[in-house]
């Protein structure tokens, strides 16, 4: 993560905020076995993990979708702080390829950055379903990244 500090903190309190943390392994909304904060590589159902392992995990997780962020929109590493988390939290949602393919990484990087955030709540469902969870999950990641605009 290029980011400061204060950046890779708000990336990860962000994520545990949307995520919320389970320490067995239980399937998503779209059948996929998931563990700690939203984890899915390498997740088996019937897994088990310590808090001190999904600490772990987030923050691996967390350097790896930030490094795809800024891969694919290499002005991420210059936005403000909030703007890159709600990024940040997008890709770790929908997976870096989805957030490169995206309306919101294209926008941003032809220099409409206002748009970009507004694209945000156009990534409302999994598996052909509008989620509620999801829809509060890019409404607040809007909010995060129109802050100061």
């Amino acid at each position: 993560m290029k980011q400061s500090t204060a950046a890779a903190a708000l990336v990860v309190a962000t994520l545990t905020g949307f995520e919320g943390v389970r320490y067995v392994a239980y399937k998503d909304s779209v059948g996929i076995p998931t563990i700690c904060m939203g984890e899915t590589k390498n997740v088996r159902m019937g897994m088990t993990a310590t808090p001190a392992e999904c600490d772990k995990a987030l923050i691996e997780r967390a350097n790896e979708f930030a490094a795809g962020v800024e891969s694919c929109v290499p002005s991420a590493k210059d936005m403000p702080v909030e703007r890159y988390a709600a990024h940040v939290s997008l890709a770790y949602n929908i997976g870096t390829s989805a957030y490169c393919k995206s309306s919101i990484a294209r926008l941003t990087n032809a220099g409409d950055v206002r748009g970009g955030c507004n694209a945000f709540l156009l990534y409302v469902k999994a598996g052909g379903i509008t989620l509620k969870g999801l829809v509060n999950r890019r409404n607040e990641e809007r909010r995060m990244c129109l802050k100061g605009l």
